[in-house]
């Protein structure tokens, strides 16, 4: 589904990812551990192709097609689709009329609005005066709705409380388990810093990335029990 190869990227003229490489097959969710500032959410958006972000080096495949320098839209229409650590606030713009640009089926999402305790919002500006709990169920909610065939979730646990971390935590889980085809599972990269979202998820391969490059990886729930027992540290000096 996914292979990155070698990726340096600089955003501002700062040398921020540093020769990352890893592979996600079809149908796996893998989580990218990390402290804040070692390059996780940078990483994402050079995936997802936000221009700011500079591929100096490497290249990025998607579905075995070379998307390194192909604009968000494009990336978009492929099957990628992305929850934002702090998504953007528009105004102007209704919640709904977001919703409908992501329906890609065009059915009645009343139903699925409900399950995520939404329904009140969708006549609110995008994000505007929103919570982060509130925040994160308007992206989960476009999510459904576009149905990609790889997702990305930044961090899914900030700026959410208990009661919106369960509900949140059991739509990424239903996002990663279905298909469009419903032959097989969606694949997903998962960027934490807590660990939360694992209560809820069933990762298959786990990564620590400090300093703009990945120094280990292995099993994600052995991996998250030595960075709470011993630090993110102790990732660069053992195998897992």
């Amino acid at each position: 589904m996914l292979t990155v190869e070698d990726l340096w990227v600089d955003v501002g003229g700062k040398q921020v990812l540093k020769g990352v490489n890893f592979e996600i097959p079809d149908g796996r969710t893998h989580i990218l551990f990390g402290k804040n500032g070692s390059g996780k959410t940078t990483l994402l958006l050079t995936l997802i192709g936000f221009s700011a972000y500079e591929v100096v080096q490497g290249r990025i495949l998607f579905k075995g097609i070379d998307i390194t320098r192909m604009p968000v839209n494009e990336r978009v229409q492929l099957g990628m689709g992305v929850s934002f650590q702090r998504p953007p606030a528009v105004r102007g713009l209704l919640t709904r009329q977001m919703a409908d640009i992501c329906n890609r089926s065009g059915a009645d999402y009343k139903e699925l609005a409900e399950r995520l305790n939404f329904t009140d919002f969708l006549d609110r500006e995008l994000n505007v005066g929103f919570s982060g709990g509130e925040m994160k169920r308007s992206e989960m909610l476009q999510l459904m709705l576009q149905k990609p065939d790889f997702i990305m979730l930044d961090e899914p646990e900030s700026g959410v409380d208990i009661e919106n971390m369960h509900l949140i935590g059991k739509v990424a889980s239903e996002l990663l388990e279905r298909h469009l085809n419903r032959t097989r599972k969606r694949s997903g990269l998962i960027i934490t810093h807590t660990g939360y979202i694992l209560d809820y998820l069933n990762a298959d391969l786990g990564y620590v990335m400090i300093d703009g490059a990945i120094v280990c990886s292995g099993n994600p729930y052995q991996i998250f029990s030595t960075i709470n027992e011993k630090g993110f540290e102790e990732c660069a000096n053992c195998t897992i």
